[in-house]
């Protein structure tokens, strides 16, 4: 195939189990997704295995399957990829660190994300706890909102830590970092606490909040080294995402970060720019990846309505006019996908294969008519692992037939 466009659309954690409240139906089934069901007409609707068995169900290692890599060869960590996206190097003999800003009430996980804190008040806040808290061994980084970074040099890769979206409610003493090395973050998450209550030694915290107590450092790991998607693909692109973790993945692929103005990462994001960006792309690159956060964000609320809504707004705002637009191109594959579920039911993620739907050159029509998880089951063809689709997506393989992919 020549002069292939692809486009990868990703509503973040929009697979779920089906949820009593929305009649027994998953948010997928209740939601109204004109453009992801056309899509499932046109072509194929079946699963991918995005996370592979023994790993956790995070959106680092399943936008490592969805972008075409394995992930039990190149996953080494959230902390290093975010790096990546920031252009922040990690040092030899140094971990790299996802470090949240989150509520507690002292005892249990009141909120992974701090209320959502602002740009600007996140940045002030790290920028106190690296005046008060860091060293030559300590440095603190700020990300976008409440995801930030915390390097320390030695290797902390073993230490046991829990993504703090995981504990929404729990004990704090029931998560709390272990095992070899672990006292010298336990100290740092402590120490935050008062570096968080009021102004640092030179006065750079913002006032006191009660909705910001302490910082939760997980997701470490050392530098990341990926081959270029380019030599193992064949295609040129870019990535659009709100979230450094989506952004620093496709740096790591050689793949071009792309910046599309007021994008949050949250359920407030312009769906509406992140679509007209993406069809922008493909005029000039062969290859788009495009990843939306506000369903998971919904699914760590447990909110089934936000999750319905964010889902059909990027049913309309993203896969519709990338749809149309890919159309338009002569040859072209569309494929829509989650990178793994987010369970209203626990507000975390699972490792559930998930559904896609894909259409264009090659894939031939199925019975499929609608996009959702039920009859994405009893579609195909099924990709396990999942890393290998991309090789057939891109063209690199034939698109496979029937259930067995």
């Amino acid at each position: 195939m020549t002069n292939l466009k692809i486009a990868v659309l990703v509503p973040d954690g929009a697979a779920d189990f089906p949820v009593p409240d929305l009649g027994g139906r998953t948010p997928l089934e209740y939601a109204d997704t004109p453009n992801a069901d056309r899509v499932v007409s046109m072509g194929a609707t079946g699963t991918i295995a995005t996370v592979p068995a023994g790993m956790p169900p995070g959106s680092d290692v399943a936008n490592f399957s969805l972008m075409g890599y394995d992930p039990a060869v190149h996953y080494g960590g959230r902390g290093p990829i975010e790096a990546a996206n920031l252009g922040i190097e990690v040092p030899p003999g140094w971990t790299a660190f996802r470090c949240n800003i989150v509520t507690t009430d002292g005892e249990r996980m009141l909120d992974y994300s701090a209320g959502h804190v602002s740009q600007e008040r996140a940045r002030a806040m790290i920028e106190a706890l690296d005046e008060s808290l860091g060293d030559p061994r300590t440095r603190f980084y700020p990300g976008k909102s409440y995801r930030n970074l915390l390097l320390l040099e030695g290797d902390f890769v073993g230490v046991e830590c829990t993504p703090p979206h995981d504990i929404t409610w729990q004990p704090l003493a029931d998560h709390m970092p272990k095992g070899p090395g672990a006292q010298r973050i336990v100290e740092l998450m402590e120490g935050s606490k008062a570096a968080l209550a009021g102004p640092g030694p030179g006065g750079t915290a913002p006032p006191p909040d009660t909705s910001v107590t302490m910082i939760w450092p997980w997701g470490q790991g050392s530098w990341i080294a990926m081959e270029s998607f380019k030599s193992r693909f064949g295609l040129d692109g870019a990535v659009i995402s709100a979230v450094d973790l989506v952004m620093g993945l496709g740096k790591l692929a050689g793949l071009r970060p792309l910046e599309v103005p007021g994008i949050t990462g949250y359920l407030d994001t312009d769906y509406e720019a992140k679509g007209k960006a993406a069809a922008a792309v493909l005029d000039s690159d062969d290859f788009v990846y495009v990843h939306v956060e506000a369903p998971d964000e919904a699914s760590h609320m447990g909110s089934a309505e936000e999750k319905v809504r964010a889902i059909e707004r990027f049913d309309e705002l993203v896969v519709g006019p990338v749809l149309l637009s890919v159309e338009t191109r002569g040859e072209y594959r569309l494929m829509v996908c989650p990178d793994h579920p987010t369970l209203l039911s626990t507000r975390t993620h699972d490792a559930t294969p998930v559904p896609y739907a894909a259409c264009g050159t090659g894939i031939e029509p199925g019975r499929g008519r609608a996009f959702a998880e039920r009859e994405a089951r009893s579609g195909g063809p099924h990709f396990d692992p999942g890393w290998t689709m991309m090789l057939h997506l891109s063209g690199r393989k034939a698109w496979p037939h029937g259930p067995a992919g």
